[in-house]
């Protein structure tokens, strides 16, 4: 399956302004988590990243925020980078570009309720990395950083094992890799397994775990 190597390097020769990576230079890693937030299972996360001293950036559906507000401020308080998931986790390939980008704005306004601080950077990770070139388009005029991702764990796929999603992050993240996580029931076991045994990894390798 396609996230079982990077996938970024097509991504790259045909989207070459997004964000992919980050520079090879120091020893970074940028973990994110995708279709949160999650009453239970991002606080999980959020404790085991303060275990690391380490901060990630959460792309949020916005549903998910109106319904878990208090989960949502959490990301918040505890200095960790928040970006756009839409609304309904839309797929913009079936999707028009005016619905698409009214359920992005729709999750903006979300953000900004339920927020006490003003967020620096406008970060959005299409759904399904399924953005059209007209999406792309209007989301860059609203300056939007289009972030997408080096290396997939496939968490929230239930056909591989977590041993695998282990090694779809070993084996492919370097310095500077950005790498896609879901705070997701549907990701939950495999999250449990792998987030833990990854930190420790690069911990113990003298990597940092840094917000976008």
């Amino acid at each position: 399956m396609a996230y079982l190597k990077k996938i970024s390097t097509l991504g790259k020769l045909i989207y070459p302004s997004l964000m992919w990576n980050f520079s090879r230079k120091q020893k970074d890693l940028y973990l994110t988590f995708d279709d949160g937030p999650h009453p239970e299972i991002t606080p999980w996360v959020l404790n085991l990243l303060k275990e690391y001293n380490a901060k990630a950036t959460f792309f949020c559906v916005g549903d998910n925020i109106d319904k878990y507000p208090e989960t949502f401020q959490q990301l918040i308080s505890e200095g960790h980078s928040i970006g756009n998931h839409t609304y309904n986790h839309l797929n913009g390939w079936k999707t028009s570009t005016s619905a698409y980008l009214e359920n992005v704005e729709k999750t903006e306004r979300s953000i900004h309720l339920h927020s006490s601080v003003k967020l620096q950077n406008k970060l959005i990770r299409p759904p399904y990395g399924k953005p059209t070139i007209s999406q792309l388009q209007r989301l860059k005029k609203l300056n939007y950083k289009i972030v997408m991702w080096e290396v997939l764990s496939g968490d929230f796929d239930q056909k591989i094992s977590s041993e695998e999603c282990l090694n779809n992050v070993i084996e492919h993240c370097t310095s500077g890799s950005i790498v896609v996580f879901h705070d997701s029931e549907k990701a939950n076991t495999h999250l449990r397994y792998t987030l833990p045994k990854v930190l420790e990894y690069y911990k113990s390798k003298g990597f940092r775990f840094r917000k976008i």
